[in-house]
C-alpha cells in the first residue's frame, strides 16, 4: 500500500473541500492633514493642526445557499467615544431574494440617521463642539449650548434590514436600536428613490426613545430631495424632532447649490437654519467650499460661518470658521 499517495490524495481532497468556503480579506485607508481656524467676538483660537486616519477592513464569503456573509471592521485613532484603536464595526448578511441584514456592533446608522445629514452636509458639526456660549439649553446641553441636530440615531447593537429590489431604483430599510431594560427601543423606516437620471429622494421616520416613560421621547421625520443637472447639482431637506416636551422640539431646514467645475474641481456652496421649540431665536449656518481631486489627492478648502450659535442674539453668538485639508485614500 502506497501510505504516501494516499496521504497526498486525501491533503488534496481537502483543500478542494474547504476552497468553497475561502473568503476574501482587503483593506481600504485614508488619511488627511487638516489646518483650520475659529474666530468670534468671544475667541480667537488661532491656527491649529490636526491629522485623522482610518483603516478598514472587511472580509466576505458566499455560503453554500448562495448567501454572502461580510465583517467591516474600523481600525481608527482614540477618541472620546472609542477605547483603543477600535472603532465602527459590522456584521452583514445578504442575499438577492431575502434582502440585506447588517449588524453593527458599535457606530450603527438606524434607517432615518442614514440620510438624515442636511443638504449642505451638517455644516452645524463643524461647530458643535466649541462651547464657546454658557447659555446651554436643555436639548443641547450635551453640546455646550451649540445648536446640533437632534435625530432618530442608531448607535451599539443597532438593526438595519434593507428589502430586497422591489421596484428600480427604490430602496427600503427598517432599523431597531435596543436600549436596554430600563428604556425604550427605538426603530425607523426609510425609503430612498434614484430611479429618475440625476434625482435623489429620501424620506425616514422613526423614534428616539430613552427611559421608559419620560418625557424627552419623540419622533423624527426627515426629508432630503436633490437634483443633478449637468455640472448643475440643487438640493434641499428637512428635519423634525417632534418630542413629547414641546421646549425640545426641532425643525432643521437646509439647502445647497453645487457646480462642477471640471472632472477635478467642483465648489459649493449651503445653508442650514435651525428653529428650536425653545426660543424664537433660529440658528444659522453657511458655508461656501472649493475641492481639488487628483488621482487619490484631495485638497479641500472652507469657509464658515453660524450665527446665534446657541438660540440667541447675545454680542458672542456668532462664529467663523475656515479649514484647508489635504486628504489621500489608498
Amino acid at each position: 500500500m502506497n501510505i504516501k499517495k494516499i496521504g497526498l490524495t486525501a491533503l488534496a481532497a481537502s483543500l478542494v473541500s474547504t476552497s468553497a468556503f475561502a473568503g476574501e480579506l482587503t483593506a481600504t485607508g485614508s488619511a488627511s492633514i487638516t489646518v483650520e481656524n475659529y474666530s468670534g467676538k468671544q475667541v480667537n483660537a488661532g491656527k491649529s493642526f490636526s491629522m485623522a486616519d482610518s483603516v478598514i477592513l472587511t472580509g466576505s464569503t458566499e455560503l453554500d445557499n448562495g448567501m454572502t456573509v461580510s465583517m467591516s471592521f474600523e481600525l481608527d485613532a482614540s477618541s472620546a467615544d472609542v477605547v483603543g484603536s477600535y472603532d465602527d464595526h459590522s456584521v452583514t448578511v445578504a442575499s438577492d431574494s431575502l434582502g440585506t441584514l447588517k449588524f453593527s456592533g458599535n457606530g450603527g446608522s438606524s434607517a432615518v440617521s442614514a440620510i438624515d445629514a442636511t443638504a449642505a452636509g451638517d455644516i452645524w458639526d463643524t461647530f458643535d463642539a466649541q462651547g464657546l456660549n454658557a447659555s446651554a439649553t436643555a436639548e443641547n446641553a450635551t453640546t455646550a449650548g451649540n445648536a446640533a441636530m437632534l435625530t432618530a440615531s442608531g448607535g451599539n447593537n443597532t438593526l438595519l434590514y434593507t428589502l430586497p429590489t422591489l421596484v428600480d431604483g427604490l430602496s427600503l430599510s427598517a432599523s431597531y436600536t435596543p436600549q436596554g431594560a430600563t428604556a425604550e427601543s427605538s426603530n425607523a423606516l426609510g425609503l430612498t428613490y434614484t430611479g429618475i437620471e440625476g434625482l435623489s429622494v429620501s424620506v425616514g421616520t422613526g423614534t428616539n426613545d430613552g427611559a421608559a416613560g419620560t418625557a424627552n421621547n419623540a419622533d423624527v421625520t426627515t426629508m432630503k430631495a436633490s437634483y443633478a443637472y449637468g455640472p448643475v447639482t440643487l438640493a434641499y431637506s428637512n428635519h423634525e424632532y417632534d418630542s413629547s416636551t414641546a421646549t425640545r422640539d426641532q425643525d432643521v431646514t437646509s439647502f445647497s447649490l453645487g457646480y462642477t467645475v471640471t472632472d477635478a474641481i467642483s465648489i459649493s456652496y449651503g445653508e442650514e437654519t435651525f428653529d428650536s421649540g425653545e426660543t424664537t431665536t433660529d440658528a444659522e449656518y453657511q458655508k461656501i467650499s472649493a475641492s481639488y481631486t487628483s488621482g487619490g489627492m484631495t485638497v479641500t478648502l472652507v469657509s464658515a460661518d453660524a450665527e446665534n450659535i446657541s438660540y440667541s442674539t447675545g454680542v458672542n453668538e456668532d462664529q467663523g470658521y475656515w479649514g484647508l485639508t489635504l486628504g489621500f485614500a489608498f
